[in-house]
């Protein structure tokens, strides 16, 4: 087994990084999650006060006030507009650590395959081993058999 320790190594070392790949996945997927959380908020903000403006349609106001309100939406869809590109920057990064994770999980499967391919070897080795162990063991007793056959005979 010592001769397979660096194979081993190299999978726990390979394991670590899957792991740590997946608990960036899920940072990144949760702040994405939070991005179009925020941006949800922004737009039924913004819904509402469309909605109390046109209800206080009747309501006669002045134009210093109009001002305001269009001002304040202007601002409210700059910053969804803004929200929109932090979300799309989110999704970017869920989608390149998505990546580094599947590369790592790909590397973590080679070596194990790499592993159970040198054991496998490892086992074919030893059972020939054996195998020839049996063989030299079945030919001296076949040997032996013989010559105390034949010393039988030449009495």
């Amino acid at each position: 087994m010592a001769d397979l320790r660096g194979i081993v190594l190299a999978i726990e070392l390979a394991t670590k990084q899957r792991d740590i790949c997946q608990a960036k996945l899920a940072v990144a997927q949760r702040t994405e999650h939070q991005d179009q959380d925020q941006l949800s908020q922004l737009q039924a903000y913004a819904r509402d006060k469309d909605t109390r403006w046109l209800q206080a349609g009747a309501t006669v106001f002045s134009g210093e006030l109009v001002k305001h309100h269009y001002q304040f939406m202007d601002r409210l869809q700059q910053a969804m507009a803004q929200q929109s590109g932090v979300i799309q920057s989110s999704r970017m990064a869920v989608e390149k650590v998505a990546a580094a994770l599947l590369e790592s999980e790909i590397r973590l499967a080679g070596l194990k395959e790499v592993l159970q391919l040198r054991l496998r070897a490892k086992e074919t080795l030893q059972k020939r081993r054996e195998q020839k162990e049996t063989d030299e063991f079945a030919s001296q007793q076949y040997a032996r058999k013989r010559a105390e056959y034949e010393r039988g005979e030449n009495l």
